[in-house]
């Protein structure tokens, strides 16, 4: 079985500010959230653990599966928005509206790194580790999980980009036959 986990919540979280790669820790509220998630993955064995190298995820997936150190993968690390890093979301650029009321027909504004960028590099990700070991955990961000779910099931036509996936969500799936099985969130978390 595969985990994969979005970060607790930061500081920048809470302010509704745009994050993407600014490197910012767990806040309390994030500590609690990833706490939580953590009981309900007590009973899980990893064989692998997996982590974007930004401290939220890191964080995150320690708390999850405490005395493991994750395995670092850039390639799970939060969409690049370039110039829009840090922009506070409750007055974003027009630009930057647009583009997150439909990621499928607006190309990301310039300077932000293009969603199929996103899907090419999570799911190297996924073909390159999630195939050969069992109950595998990834912790990772809000786009970098969409990312995923959009290469897993391409089929989606773009739902997964408009999909609200809170902090410490979890989706499953797993590997059989030769396939991935289509993601689905662990107990409604999502």
């Amino acid at each position: 079985m595969i985990y994969i986990v979005r970060h607790g919540q930061t500081e920048l979280n809470s302010r509704r500010v745009l994050q993407g790669r600014s490197d910012h820790p767990l806040n309390r509220a994030g500590i609690a959230q990833a706490e939580e998630a953590a009981l309900r993955l007590k009973d899980v064995s990893f064989s692998a653990v997996y982590s974007s190298p930004l401290k939220r995820a890191v964080q995150t997936a320690q708390i999850l599966v405490p005395g493991r150190q994750p395995i670092l993968d850039e390639r799970l690390i939060e969409m690049d928005y370039g110039p829009y890093e840090e922009m506070d979301l409750s007055n974003p650029d027009p630009e930057v509206l647009a583009f997150f009321r439909d990621f499928v027909h607006r190309p990301a504004p310039a300077g932000m790194e293009p969603l199929e960028q996103v899907i090419l590099r999570t799911g190297a990700f996924m073909e390159e580790h999630c195939r050969k070991q069992d109950h595998i955990l990834i912790s990772t961000h809000a786009i970098a999980m969409k990312g995923i779910l959009e290469y897993l099931t391409p089929e989606s036509g773009g739902r997964y980009w408009s999909t609200y996936i809170g902090n410490c969500a979890i989706y499953t799936l797993d590997y059989r036959d030769g396939a991935f099985t289509v993601p689905a969130p662990m107990g409604g978390s999502a």
